[in-house]
């Protein structure tokens, strides 16, 4: 089953608020669903699933049975439920409507984290049937890739890819049955001057292509794992950000010459709408494009 289908195959096609399809991420899938009461069929999921409720009535109770283990849950905001891979989930029942965020990993993701750290042994199918407890550090990374579905930013691709790695090493490292060990082989670089200034010099390159994590990586010579890491560690921001830093100032530069509308430099900042770099811009700036332009000298 391809990463994009199994939430239709589990919920079906209605009732979807937003989707990552349209978006075409790579690296992993995202769904925000409006579940009205309902039960739901039994279902073997082929690739982890997460959900996250965003909203529901007061009185919402989630029940659901996997490989025999029943779970009651009182829905709220926050609350998190893992469908790991191979898992038979025999039934959920539903007795209100409830408002959840659907993130589904692929297989590769573990793979890729196994081998950004030393061959360690990473697999999706090693994660509890766990439902209704709190993490408030997946409830964030859910609400950035929320946000990103519902208002994408200039550098969405590496932010999504960024928030899918820390999305894995969080399931694996809080939850997993094959917990993180450290491995002897396992080694800590540091982004030297002569590999910064390749990355950088890409950025700059390709302030108006949609570059993801991966290409940036590649000029490093690291894993993905790895070079977000370093990244930070050296510039104080992770990739994504600053990338999004760098478009902004190009958007500056464009602003203040006077010779592109605002719309088209939106897009050549790789702003998916005028609306998103609007409020990217406010946010950075503390002023509109049309306001910045028209103080620029």
């Amino acid at each position: 089953m391809q990463l994009q289908d199994q939430g239709a195959a589990k919920y079906g096609a209605n009732a979807v608020l937003a989707s990552s399809v349209a978006a075409g991420w790579q690296r992993m899938m995202a769904e925000h669903r409006h579940h009205p009461k309902a039960e739901i069929e039994s279902f073997r999921p082929q690739h982890l699933e997460i959900v996250i409720a965003t909203g529901c009535h007061r009185d919402c109770v989630a029940s659901r049975t996997g490989d025999r283990i029943r779970q009651h849950t009182n829905v709220e905001p926050g609350t998190i439920w893992f469908c790991p891979v191979g898992v038979h989930e025999e039934d959920i029942i539903l007795s209100d409507w409830h408002e959840a965020l659907h993130l589904y990993l692929p297989t590769e993701r573990f793979a890729e984290l196994s081998q950004a750290r030393g061959g360690a042994s990473h697999r999706p199918e090693s994660l509890p049937y766990l439902g209704g407890f709190f993490d408030e550090r997946i409830r964030r990374i859910g609400s950035g890739l929320l946000g990103q579905m519902q208002a994408p930013s200039a550098a969405g691709a590496v932010r999504i890819d960024t928030l899918a790695l820390e999305l894995t090493a969080r399931v694996v490292d809080s939850y997993s049955a094959d917990a993180r060990r450290t491995s002897a082989s396992e080694k800590h670089h540091r982004l030297d001057t002569r590999r910064l200034r390749r990355v950088l010099d890409f950025m700059t390159a390709h302030l108006e292509d949609d570059v993801g994590l991966e290409d940036l990586a590649r000029e490093a010579s690291f894993s993905t794992f790895h070079f977000v890491r370093v990244f930070a560690d050296t510039m104080g921001m992770p990739p994504h950000r600053y990338l999004s830093r760098m478009r902004l100032e190009r958007a500056k530069t464009l602003l203040s010459l006077r010779t592109m509308p605002i719309a088209e430099i939106a897009l050549a900042c790789c702003f998916s709408s005028q609306a998103n770099f609007t409020r990217a811009f406010v946010r950075a700036t503390g002023l509109t494009p049309k306001e910045f332009r028209r103080q620029s000298f």
